[in-house]
Order: structure tokens, then sequence, then C-alpha cells
């Protein structure tokens, strides 16, 4: 068998994982044109300085934040807003396989031992990807309200969690 050198390995590994990149664009842009012409700037800038060698992990995540970087500038260009105020609403979590059950169980544990609105705050943020402004609608509040909140409840889970 012959072995590939790391650095087609790396982007083979970089084309599989556009697919993701595509839907996490696709979910923030809303239409299938933009998706792809942003999905195809993130695979120009993101594939010729792979790091040779390195693990899927890395290069998920190297894509995952040019993603992030391309989102911001074309939200940016289109809403007329500097990017520092996008910055907050597209760093969301980058999305992972499907969690254990184990893990599934805990996040459950740790949500039920929270108030109402801890526990809302954290779903909408966290498990639905809502931006500050979105939970804010949803929960008749203020962005900066919310803020505060998802703080405190991240907080109080951390307690919910050492505490079991």
């Amino acid at each position: 068998m012959v072995e590939l050198p790391s650095a087609t390995r790396a982007t083979d590994i970089a084309l599989d994982e556009l697919e993701l990149v595509y839907a996490f664009i696709y979910a923030r842009v809303g239409n299938r044109a933009d998706a792809e012409d942003l999905t195809q700037q993130v695979a120009m800038k993101a594939i010729p300085r792979l790091r040779q060698g390195a693990p899927a992990s890395a290069i998920r995540g190297y894509l995952f934040a040019t993603a992030r970087s391309v989102l911001g500038a074309f939200w940016s260009m289109r809403l007329g807003i500097s990017q520092a105020e996008l910055h907050e609403d597209l760093a969301l979590a980058v999305p992972q396989g499907p969690a254990s059950d184990e893990a599934a169980e805990r996040a459950q544990r740790i949500l039920a031992g929270l108030s109402d609105n801890y526990r809302r705050v954290l779903e909408l943020r966290f498990l639905h990807g809502y931006s500050l402004k979105e939970v804010a609608a949803e929960m008749r509040s203020t962005v900066g309200a919310v803020k505060v909140m998802q703080l405190r409840a991240l907080r109080a889970a951390a307690k919910v969690d050492t505490d079991a």
C-alpha cells in the first residue's frame, strides 16, 4: 500500500469536512447560492494553509474558524455593520458528532438542576444555536440582560455539575 503524502491526507480530510462547513454556513445565510459561494471561499482560504500532518480535529477547527471569519465578512458587508458587532453571534460552537448517551444524560441532569430562566437561556443559546438577539426576543428581554443571565446560568450549571 502506498502512503499518501501528509498534505494530500490533510486536503482529503478538509474536503470531507466541507459538507459540514456548508451546512454550518447554510444555516446562517439561509440560501443555497450564498452558502455555496461562502463554502468555496472557505476552501480557497483554508486548504492551501493546512499544516502537514495535522489531525482531523485540528483541520475541522481551522475550517470552522475560517468559516466564521468568512461569515463575518459576508454579514458585515450585507448589513453594513462592523465585524466586531457580529463576532459574538457567529462564535457558536463547532458542530460535533452526536453526543453519547452519558453526555446527554449529564446535560439533562444539569439543566434540570437550574431555574427555568437559566435553563431556557442555555437551551436556546447552546442547544438551539440562537444568537443573543434571538434569545432576547424569545425571552422578551434585552441583549445585555441575556448576556448577564447566560453568564450566571453557566456558573450555576458548573455548580450543579460539581455538586453531583
